[in-house]
C-alpha cells in the first residue's frame, strides 16, 4: 500500500533503500506498515514505533532477522490462514501462489488477493510469494512501478 501524506498518519516513518516504510500503530500493537516512496525519516512517536522501527531496521541490515512484534489481529479467516502460510516462508525461500492455494485448497488469484491485503508487510513476508515460473507476479494490489521495484529489492537483500 502507498500512502500519500507522509507525516501525520504515521507513528514513525524508516528509511529503506529506494522506499520508505511508515508505520501505524498504537501502545500495544501494529495497526499496518505502509510502503512509502523514498522520503525523510519520522522518529518514533510511541515506544511500540521505535520499537517497530528498530526492527525494521535491523531486517533491512540483515535478512535473516526475526521479527517479533505485536500486530493488531486483522482480516477474514481465509486471509489470516494465508499470512500464516507466507509467515511460515523462510528467509531466503520463495513460494508461489499456486504452492499456498493448493495448501489451502483455494485459487492462486484469491491468495494474491490476501497478499495484496496482508497489512504487515516485510513483517509478513509476501514478497516472498512469486507467480508461477518464479515470476514476480504482483505486489501490494500492484502490478507495475514503485511496489514491484520495492519487491525486486526485498528478493534480492534476502538472497532469491
Amino acid at each position: 500500500m502507498i500512502g500519500s501524506s507522509v507525516q501525520p498518519h504515521f507513528q514513525a516513518v524508516i528509511a529503506a533503500p529506494g522506499f520508505c516504510l511508515g508505520v501505524c500503530c498504537d501502545e500495544d500493537e501494529v495497526q499496518r506498515i505502509v510502503f512509502l516512496p523514498a522520503g525523510p525519516a519520522l522518529a518514533a512517536r510511541n515506544a511500540l514505533a521505535a520499537e517497530t522501527a528498530r526492527q525494521l531496521a535491523a531486517y533491512l541490515a540483515d535478512a535473516a532477522f526475526s521479527f517479533g512484534l505485536p500486530l493488531r489481529p486483522s482480516g477474514t479467516p481465509f486471509q489470516r490462514r494465508v499470512w500464516e502460510q507466507i509467515a511460515a516462508i523462510p528467509t531466503h525461500q520463495t513460494r508461489a501462489y499456486g504452492d499456498i492455494a493448493r495448501t489451502l485448497h483455494n485459487a492462486p488469484r484469491a491468495v494474491g488477493q490476501a497478499c495484496g491485503a496482508n497489512p504487515f508487510p516485510v513483517v509478513v513476508p509476501c514478497h516472498r510469494v512469486l507467480a508461477s515460473g518464479g515470476g514476480l507476479g504482483g505486489f501490494a494490489r500492484q502490478n507495475g512501478g514503485f511496489l514491484l521495484d520495492v519487491k525486486r529489492w526485498l528478493l534480492a537483500h534476502e538472497g532469491c
